[in-house]
Parts: C-alpha cells; sequence; structure tokens
C-alpha cells in the first residue's frame, strides 16, 4: 500500500492583488462527498463573493481522483492553476477553495493565473502535513510488572497504546505501522522469553506527523 502526505487541518490564508482580495482555503478531504460538501461549505460561508474557485486530489500517488473548476474565472486562469500547485506539493486526499472579492481592476489571464497559484501556494505551504500509512491494530495481554518496559518498546517502533484495562493482567490495544509491528513483536518475544505475543485483530489506515 502506497503512502502519501496529507493535510492535518483546516487553513486559511489571504492576500490582496491589485485591490482583489483572494482567501484561500484548504483542508484534508478522504472521499469525493467529503470534498463536495466542504466546497459547498465554503461557497457558502462567502456567497458574496465574486468567485469561488475549486480545486482536489482524492488518493495519492499513483491513484488518485482530481476535479477543478474556474468557476466562472475565464477558462485555465483560475482551478488549473490551483490543482497544478496540489499536484506540486506532494498531498493527497486534499480540497482548496481560493474565493476573489472582485476589487475593480482587472488582472489579465496572466495576472488570474499568477494570483490563483500564489493563493494556493500560501495554504499549501502553511498546513501541517502528516503521511497516511497502513497500520495493524493488535492486543496483547501483560503482567503488571512490564507495563513499563513494554510501554518503551511500543514507543520504539513508532507504535500507540490506545488503550489500557487493568484486570488480572493489563490488556493493552496496541497500533502500528504495518512496517514495524514485526520488530514489536521480536522485541516483546525478548523481553518476555518467548512467553508474550501479540494479536492482531485489525488492518486498516492511519495518519502519522510529519
Amino acid at each position: 500500500m502506497e503512502t502519501y502526505a496529507v493535510p492535518l487541518n483546516e487553513i486559511r490564508r489571504e492576500q490582496v492583488v491589485v485591490n482583489s482580495r483572494f482567501i484561500a482555503t484548504l483542508s484534508p478531504v478522504f472521499r469525493i462527498d467529503e470534498a463536495r460538501a466542504f466546497i459547498a461549505r465554503i461557497r457558502k460561508e462567502f456567497a458574496d463573493a465574486s468567485h469561488n474557485v475549486p480545486a482536489y486530489i482524492i488518493g495519492g500517488g499513483n491513484t488518485v481522483t482530481e476535479y477543478f473548476s474556474d468557476d466562472g474565472e475565464p477558462s485555465g486562469t483560475a482551478g488549473k492553476p490551483a490543482l497544478a500547485v496540489l499536484r506540486g506539493s506532494g498531498l493527497g486526499d486534499v480540497a482548496v477553495v481560493i474565493t476573489r472579492y472582485f476589487g475593480g481592476t482587472l488582472l489579465g489571464t496572466g495576472g488570474l493565473v499568477r494570483a490563483y497559484t500564489e493563493s494556493t501556494k500560501l495554504a499549501v505551504n502553511a498546513v501541517e502535513r502528516g503521511r497516511r500509512v497502513p497500520v495493524h491494530v493488535a492486543m496483547v495481554a501483560i503482567p503488571y510488572n512490564l507495563l513499563e518496559r513494554v510501554r518503551l518498546l511500543v514507543a520504539g517502533q513508532r507504535g500507540e497504546i490506545l488503550d489500557e484495562e487493568f484486570a488480572g493482567d493489563i490488556t493493552l490495544s496496541l497500533q502500528f505501522p504495518v512496517d514495524k509491528f514485526n520488530a514489536f513483536q521480536n522485541d516483546l518475544r525478548e523481553l518476555s522469553a518467548g512467553t508474550l505475543k501479540a494479536e492482531i485483530i485489525e488492518s486498516r489506515e492511519a495518519i502519522f506527523k510529519i
């Protein structure tokens, strides 16, 4: 499964170009319906704007769905440059809407391309990034005296403890990047002289901050 960078949060950046106000809002989106809902929300928020220009990429790497619209700007001057910036950013699962309030001065086709390009770049360059990676969710029951040492083993393999249940033993719910899980199993086996083994209960994707 291919990994790729995704935005961690929604972000907004603004600039003024020859009296026109450009507001770029960028957000993580993981499905087409999420992207459409995001675009509709921004268009509703800025319903009085001259244009709300959307672009998005769903997926990442070599498997993507792309979309853009010029939303009334001259063809090729708005949505296409925004999508080009998203493509070049290395981000997947990302949508952007660039809102324009016309300032009374025509920018020309070259000026529009530059303005929409730079507006998208402002948001792309500012957003925090994570990486979408395949993970295993696993469970293991351990004796109380090994808890702190197992916590260190989990952290050492970029794992995360999702839950701890205290009874006769401690049952841990754990999450690991797939490529780190076997190393954790080996560490656990060595720590417990071969008596402990984590059982995979689910495989899915998760986002890790870069």
